[in-house]
């Protein structure tokens, strides 16, 4: 199936170590013809990190996609009713995000164009990036997991050892989890060994 004319929501949440693993897999979609129209939360374009400044990471966005990025709720509610998306993408997405998805709760642009998608019935793809999806998020991780509309980028334990609660999608597969998602289809398997494909 080819990508070619597909407009796909790109949110981005603030897990910051995980973007230069997203960025490639952006860049894939647009590559395959993909109309990408990014969306990040506050967090993404206010913060400083060791990973590098949010005024950035947003620039850097814009650049790859060629649109100014959805950073309200206001600018982010048309995605549904008026300029629909065929797929919204989240990766990362932060166990805080995942803990308000998961409630229904939507107080930052990447939520609102999930719920305005969600509403279409149309595809929600999410790739996780929590450090308590196996402690106190677990619950919603399950919850997300049944929800209708909503696809998971394989993931696994990034850090068993270390981080025994943390998860993370492996991002490579984010092209092929979208391509099956819009096809109603949830990438298997679900569970992947992800801490052995880390650099």
């Amino acid at each position: 199936m080819s990508l070619k004319g597909r407009r796909i929501g790109f949110g981005l949440t603030g897990s910051h170590c995980t973007y230069d693993i997203v960025f490639p897999e952006i860049e894939k979609l647009i590559n395959e013809g993909a109309e990408v129209i990014p969306v990040v939360t506050g967090t993404v374009k206010n913060t400083e990190t060791r990973f590098g400044k949010g005024e950035d990471w947003v620039d850097r966005l814009e650049k790859l996609t060629g649109h100014h990025v959805v950073d309200t709720i206001v600018k982010a509610e048309p995605l549904g009713p008026k300029l629909p998306l065929d797929c919204m993408v989240i990766a990362p997405l932060t166990g805080n995000s995942m803990s308000k998805l998961a409630n229904a709760l939507t107080d930052s642009p990447v939520l609102m164009a999930a719920k305005a998608t969600m509403r279409n019935h149309r595809p929600v793809v999410v790739g996780i990036s929590t450090n308590d999806a196996l402690g106190l998020n677990g619950v919603n991780l399950m919850r997300l997991l049944s929800a209708k509309d909503l696809y998971f980028i394989p993931f696994g334990q990034d850090d068993p050892f270390k981080k025994p609660n943390s998860m993370v999608a492996r991002m490579s597969m984010l092209r092929d989890t979208v391509i099956a998602a819009i096809n109603g289809e949830q990438l298997q398997p679900v569970i992947v060994e992800r801490y052995k494909d880390l650099p």
